[in-house]
């Protein structure tokens, strides 16, 4: 429990609240904690990559309403 922080620079990324089980081996996560934690650019059609909002540390990808409900994407 707690708050997800870059590896990289401590930046604050995500809440554990917004965690939850996917089937993936990564954490999975529904939203970031703030409008800044990431930044996002597209990689391909469903899918943005995503960095940390300061330092631009890689955090991975955001899918496109592949989250636990209709229309929620996953980190």
């Amino acid at each position: 429990p707690g708050i997800y922080v870059c590896a990289k620079c401590g930046h604050e990324l995500f809440s554990s609240r917004a965690k939850y089980e996917h089937s993936s081996p990564w954490p999975a996560f529904t939203e970031t904690l703030h409008s800044d934690s990431v930044a996002k650019r597209q990689e391909r059609p469903g899918a943005l990559k995503v960095t940390c909002g300061k330092c631009g540390n890689g955090l991975g990808h955001e899918f496109l309403n592949d989250g636990p409900q209709r229309g929620q994407s996953r980190f």
